[in-house]
């Protein structure tokens, strides 16, 4: 019983993390989802330790090992857009395969010329400490 209401603790701290980020985005109205705020929220929590990751480590695991299951209403959702999906299945397709590329293309040339630029002021500290 014990073990029960801790876990179901995890999953309420989770959950109000989530309520109040999607709060926050629509308080001041944000360009991102409340879902990635909550990320980022529970990332910066994490790592200035203002919740311990024990905190909510089982209710974490328990809904990362069931995520496909989360995405059944989204399938599901889909399954009404058979015709337009019969009709236009390759453009979609095009179209998804092609923002995924640009997306990963954009990424990588920023992290590399992000990189490069933090080559280039780590060498001039060096040169300038050797001077």
């Amino acid at each position: 019983m014990k073990n029960a209401v801790l876990f179901l603790g995890q999953i309420l701290i989770l959950w109000l993390i989530y309520i109040c980020s999607q709060y926050a985005v629509s308080l001041l109205h944000l360009p991102i989802p409340g879902s990635v705020l909550g990320m980022l929220l529970l990332y910066f929590a994490l790592s200035k330790k203002i919740i311990s990751l024990k905190l909510i480590e089982k209710g974490a695991l328990f809904l990362t090992k069931h995520l496909t299951f989360l995405f059944l209403p989204f399938v599901i959702g889909l399954m009404s857009y058979g015709d337009l999906i019969k009709a236009s299945g390759i453009q979609l397709l095009v179209m998804i395969v092609a923002s995924t590329l640009i997306g990963m293309i954009a990424t990588g040339a920023a992290s590399q010329f992000l990189s490069k630029k933090e080559r280039e002021v780590v060498k001039e500290h060096e040169h300038s400490d050797a001077v």
